[in-house]
């Protein structure tokens, strides 16, 4: 029987073209596409689904409740196209022992993380598992 994996989300707003151009505009996706209404943006084998929805609020009402952690070969760039962008920090830019992490908030308030880690980092990880 296969595993079952995970394959996407779906990001519900009443706003989405905003949403996905910030999204398209600063993480750069693999795809970026229209579908049956949703725009589809494809991040390595992960896709983000983005739907207007009139029964959400206009920001997430609780955004700790889910963080979208972003895997990126370069934090800094993607942190500049972000303050470009006049995003909003969570928590800005900082090297952790040679891995860089930052959280932001996309223009509907959802906490987005960026992390780059280190190559030595990487590799103990791989190692681990």
């Amino acid at each position: 029987m296969n595993k079952p994996v995970l394959d996407s989300m779906l990001l519900a707003t009443t706003d989405p073209d905003r949403l996905r151009d910030w999204y398209a505009a600063v993480l750069d996706p693999a795809e970026n596409n229209t579908m049956d209404g949703y725009h589809v943006l494809r991040f390595g084998t992960f896709h983000l689904l983005i739907d207007r929805r009139e029964d959400v609020e206009a920001k997430a009402a609780d955004a700790n409740r889910m963080i979208l952690n972003f895997d990126v070969a370069d934090a800094r760039a993607i942190a500049a196209r972000m303050d470009e962008r006049r995003t909003t920090w969570v928590a800005p830019l900082e090297d952790r022992d040679g891995s860089l992490f930052a959280t932001a908030q996309d223009p509907d308030g959802n906490h987005v993380q960026i992390i780059q880690i280190s190559p030595e980092q990487r590799a103990a990880m791989e190692n681990a598992s």
